[in-house]
């Protein structure tokens, strides 16, 4: 019995182990995020972290500001200080890479969240929301509110942004069937609030007539709204976001956005801090790229969900 009791006190210390780094600490996950001045952001890096608490695991919020630059200094620093881990929030899909590639090749496993990297092997797993396939939907959805016909704009964010695309693609796989329906304008707004507003301030002064504006993310859809109140518009632009952050459910919820694309922040964090505790158990055989779903939340479903997520 004795022999026993010995061999179960060595197993749970070494499931304990995983847990330890070589100086018995907790292992330390650094979570670099490309933006806190996004709410959508902040969320996704707080989930992150609060995920890495439960599992075990020290963790540290590391914030970009979309600067590349700031992002290598974020990474020197993570590998310089031992860092275990790191949750990546990429600010350039082709510049990102170079970052990613120093913490694998220093054993350090990547695990980004969202936004994509150019490369299939610099990082350890991507998880990514499916915005293809949510930008088809609400394609389909903004044909049919315009009712095939007339003119409308398209706000991009981040152009260097995998995500920009695979959304604009999705949209256009859609809208550009329909002659009658006519792009008038496509400027970027780097997924910011206040450009928006200006960006779309500008497109209304040049085509006062527009019906309808697709927006790559909400914080640029309630900039556009924004602009459309100022104008006396907000009754003649419908609007459409992409991401399910607060302010648009409730925009949703009140009339003022006619759609967004629910993302799931919480779910994509939680699965690379857990991804990650997989990685220091021993796991090694990762899927380079993990689609998350994403809905689409208009008025006839808007009850089904709050900010970032379903209900229950």
């Amino acid at each position: 019995m004795k022999h026993l009791n010995i061999w179960a006190l060595l197993l749970l210390l070494c499931l304990g182990c995983g847990n330890k780094n070589k100086d018995g600490q907790p292992k330390q996950i650094a979570i670099v995020v490309s933006t806190l001045n996004n709410p959508w952001f902040v969320f996704l890096a707080e989930s992150a972290a609060e995920k890495a608490k439960a599992l075990g695991y020290t963790s540290k919020i590391f914030d970009s500001q979309n600067n590349t630059a700031l992002e290598t200094d974020h990474f020197e620093n993570a590998i310089a200080a031992g860092y275990d881990a790191i949750l990546f929030n990429p600010t350039d899909a082709e510049g990102s890479v170079v970052n990613a590639t120093k913490a694998t090749d220093a054993d350090i496993p990547v695990f980004c969240m969202d936004r994509e990297i150019n490369s299939r092997t610099a990082a350890t797993s991507q998880i990514l929301s499916d915005s293809y396939a949510a930008c088809v939907q609400l394609g389909k959805l903004f044909v049919g509110d315009l009712d095939r016909q007339g003119n409308y704009a398209e706000i991009l964010g981040i152009v260097s942004d995998n995500n920009t695309w695979n959304r604009s693609k999705g949209f256009h796989s859609v809208v550009d069937n329909f002659p009658d329906l006519k792009m008038v304008a496509q400027q970027s707004a780097e997924f910011d609030r206040n450009k928006a507003m200006e960006v779309m301030e500008s497109i209304l002064q040049a085509h006062p007539d527009i019906k309808g504006v697709f927006c790559g993310n909400d914080a640029m859809a309630m900039g556009a709204y924004q602009a459309t109140v100022a104008a006396g518009k907000e009754d003649q632009v419908k609007i459409y976001g992409f991401d399910g952050a607060e302010d648009a459910v409730n925009a949703v919820k009140d009339g003022k956005i006619n759609a967004t694309a629910m993302q799931f922040p919480k779910l994509i964090a939680e699965k690379a801090a857990t991804l990650a505790d997989a990685y220091f158990k021993g796991e090694r055989n990762f899927r380079k790229k993990l689609p998350i779903a994403v809905d689409v939340v208009t008025p006839k479903n808007i009850d089904q969900y709050i900010a970032y997520g379903k209900k229950n």
